[in-house]
């Protein structure tokens, strides 16, 4: 893992208040702290295991475990593809590969400049769509690899001018 800042712990004081004492709440606790967050940080993981008394090997076994959580961050945009069998039959392997040569990037990674992070998904549930991927939370349909080269550069070029997140 990469040398993180310290988190705000105060981002995940009322979900502790709420879940702290309630026993079996430990994935609650966790999908709450990566909202706040955007992943589970350290610090933050060894503060749950503080305040709930469970033993912080438990915790980043819960966190490494589940494919939901992330421990580093993620990008501004985050690449969902779709591997599913309708998206597989498609295409995604033509738009996974598209992905990594306009980004430099694979599954699992993020663009050194931190705009772009790849994850590649077992199932989008748009397989009318195929191929799909979702990047902060719109879905991209009927993929090409073109057609996804083509978002990307869009969103590239938003960012550099300012905008908001897609």
């Amino acid at each position: 893992m990469s040398k993180q800042k310290p988190s705000d712990l105060s981002l995940i004081e009322p979900v502790l208040d709420s879940y702290a004492e309630v026993p079996g709440s430990l994935i609650a606790i966790l999908q709450e702290t990566q909202a706040a967050y955007g992943y589970l940080p350290m610090d933050a993981m060894e503060y749950i295991a503080k305040r709930t008394g469970t033993p912080i090997a438990t915790i980043v076994g819960v966190a490494t475990f589940y494919a939901q959580f992330r421990l580093e961050p993620v990008g501004k945009y985050l690449i969902m593809l779709c591997q599913g069998t309708a998206c597989h039959v498609n295409g995604s392997e033509l738009i996974s590969a598209a992905i990594s040569d306009e980004l430099g990037i694979h599954d699992g990674e993020t663009t050194p400049d931190g705009l772009f992070s790849l994850e590649h998904v077992a199932c989008l549930g748009c397989c009318s769509l195929s191929p799909v991927m979702m990047i902060n939370g719109t879905t991209y349909s009927s993929l090409t690899p073109d057609k996804a080269k083509k978002v990307l550069r869009s969103l590239a070029a938003e960012s550099a001018e300012g905008g908001a997140s897609a």
